[in-house]
């Protein structure tokens, strides 16, 4: 089992350079950064977990900055976005971003997307895609990045994303980028299935056909639409992100055929370095047995 860690990326807490090289000294194997660039003061979409949103939310840095700055203080921790908010960014713009992250980190970056939840936010990037047809247009911006990333005069023309014949550089090192897909919906695990080439929910929201909570129901579903779409679904590695640390639950995820879990901070709330390193030593203990 390997186990990754999420970041707050907040300026006022552990520096991604430090947190990356204690995470890596202590048998992690992955560290994921997450995105908000910004919070709308008159936000109407409420919090998905319920209650105020945490102050973490507020203070996110830049995710694929942050991740530049942990590979320089690593050699060998994959670098994953937890999760990019795929439509905040100019297409090109991330196509090159990305690529060059991979490129100087030596082929360790992954990209985890979603399609956010917050509304008001994804209005001021995009007034121009509707909140209802997120998903359509995730679907279609996947497609463009893996053109851009893979052929040597790229072009596409979609509905949301079009680009004329260019040669978009650089190329990654492994040709694409992994694609890692946050849903956990029906809907989100469809998209996942159809597309993705890794799939990272959160296992608090991992919902079965019925709409139910239910991590084996909803590993389940997903590898059977995985099927039906033509694919072998255990060719697809599975990451679930997991707010409880329980030995109990860990093991049953192993049984599933879950390939990582990754582990969040003590509180969604900004915490001092003191705090998160304090935090990872209980965390280590878990991660030094499990792996």
């Amino acid at each position: 089992m390997k186990f990754g860690y999420l970041s707050h990326n907040n300026v006022e807490g552990i520096k991604p350079q430090h947190l990356a090289s204690e995470l890596e000294a202590r048998g992690f194997d992955s560290i994921w950064m997450p995105e908000h660039s910004h919070i709308p003061t008159d936000r109407r979409t409420p919090y998905p977990a319920g209650g105020e949103l945490p102050s973490s939310y507020y203070r996110m840095m830049d995710p694929l900055i942050s991740l530049m700055s942990a590979a320089a203080g690593s050699d060998t921790l994959e670098l994953f976005t937890g999760i990019c908010l795929i439509h905040e960014h100019d297409l090109l713009d991330l196509a090159c971003a990305c690529a060059t992250l991979d490129v100087l980190s030596g082929g360790r970056f992954h990209l985890g997307i979603g399609v956010g939840w917050n509304e008001e936010e994804l209005a001021n990037h995009r007034p121009d895609l509707s909140f209802k047809l997120r998903y359509s247009a995730m679907r279609e911006r996947v497609a463009a990045l893996r053109v851009a990333w893979s052929e040597e005069r790229a072009s596409f023309d979609g509905t949301w994303d079009s680009f004329s014949e260019s040669f978009v550089y650089p190329k990654p090192t492994r040709g694409t980028i992994p694609i890692s897909l946050g849903n956990a919906g029906p809907v989100g695990i469809k998209h996942a299935a159809d597309y993705a080439d890794e799939w990272c929910p959160i296992d608090a929201s991992m919902l079965n056909v019925n709409g139910r909570p239910d991590v084996p129901g909803a590993i389940e579903l997903f590898r059977r639409l995985a099927t039906e779409a033509g694919r072998d679904p255990d060719s697809i590695p599975i990451t679930i992100h997991s707010f409880k640390v329980s030995e109990s639950r860990f093991e049953q995820y192993a049984a599933l055929g879950v390939e990582r879990i990754v582990l969040f901070p003590p509180s969604m709330d900004v915490v001092s370095v003191d705090v998160t390193l304090t935090h990872l030593d209980k965390l280590t203990e878990v991660v030094q047995q499990f792996a």
